[in-house]
C-alpha cells in the first residue's frame, strides 16, 4: 500500500503538468487516521514534499482556530476549513482536491443548473466520477461560514463548485479525487464549448442508473438555487 502523502505529492505534480493548477493556486489534502496532511500556503503543487506538508487534527471542528488545529509543519492553505468540512460530512473520504482550473472556475461564475447541481448530466462519466455538484454561494477564500454551510446541505455529494472561485472534489483516495476534478474540468469545458445551445442531457433514468451502478450521487432536478448563502465573517 502506498503512502497517502506520496500519493498527494505525485498528484500535485500531475495536476500542475496537466495545466490544472496555475502558479501557486490550488490545495490538496489526505486524511490518515486522525491526522490531516494539507499543502502549505503559497506553495506550487509541483514543489511539494512528503515532509513539507502541514499536519492538522482531522477531528477538529471546522470553526477551530488554526492555532488549535495545527499540529506541526508549515502553515496550511487558508482553505483548510473546506477540507475539514468535506471529511466531516463523508467518513469514507480520505482525499480532497481544490483547484482553480480554468473551465470549472469559469463555469462557477454561471447560474446553477439546479439547486443540487451546478453542472447538468451532460456525459455518463460526469455522473459516474463526479455526481451532483452543488454551487456554493460566493465567499472570500478561507471563509469558515462557507465551509460550515457544506455540512448543512441535506443531500449527498462528493464535489462542489465554489461560486466565482472553482472546484473542490473528494474521494476514497487521491486517485478518485483527482479523477473527479479532471472530469469536472472536462465537463465544464464541453458545456462552455456548447455555449448557448440546448444540448441533449442524460435523462433522470439514465443518470440515476449510472449513479446506482457506480456508487455516485445523482438526484438533481432543474429548479431554483436554494443553497443558503454563508453568514458574513
Amino acid at each position: 500500500m502506498s503512502d497517502p502523502r506520496t500519493d498527494l505529492v505525485e498528484a500535485g505534480r500531475a495536476l500542475t503538468a496537466a495545466g490544472l493548477s496555475p502558479g501557486s493556486s490550488g490545495n490538496l489534502s489526505v486524511r490518515v487516521g486522525n491526522r490531516l496532511y494539507v499543502t502549505p500556503t503559497g506553495t506550487r503543487l509541483d514543489d511539494l514534499t512528503e515532509d513539507g506538508l502541514a499536519v492538522l487534527d482531522a477531528d477538529a471542528p471546522v470553526a477551530t482556530p488554526l492555532a488549535a488545529a495545527h499540529l506541526s509543519g508549515p502553515r496550511p492553505s487558508k482553505e483548510f476549513p473546506l477540507h475539514l468540512a468535506l471529511y466531516h460530512r463523508d467518513p469514507g473520504a480520505t482525499a480532497v482536491v481544490h483547484l482553480h482550473s480554468a473551465h470549472a472556475a469559469a463555469y462557477s461564475c454561471l447560474p446553477a443548473w439546479s439547486e443540487r447541481s451546478a453542472v447538468p448530466p451532460l456525459t455518463p462519466y460526469f455522473v459516474m466520477r463526479v455526481g451532483q455538484t452543488p454551487l456554493v454561494p460566493y465567499a472570500a477564500p478561507g471563509d469558515v461560514p462557507q465551509a460550515e454551510g457544506l455540512g448543512e446541505l441535506d443531500f449527498p455529494f462528493r464535489a462542489v463548485l465554489l461560486q466565482n472561485h472553482g472546484p473542490v472534489t473528494s474521494g476514497p483516495d487521491m486517485a478518485a479525487a483527482v479523477d473527479a476534478a479532471v472530469e469536472l474540468e472536462e465537463t465544464s469545458r464541453l458545456l462552455l464549448l456548447l455555449g448557448g445551445r440546448d444540448p441533449r442531457l442524460l435523462t433522470a433514468a439514465e443518470a440515476g442508473h449510472l449513479a446506482e451502478r457506480y456508487g455516485s450521487h445523482w438526484d438533481a432536478h432543474p429548479g431554483a438555487v436554494a443553497v443558503p448563502a454563508p453568514a458574513p465573517s
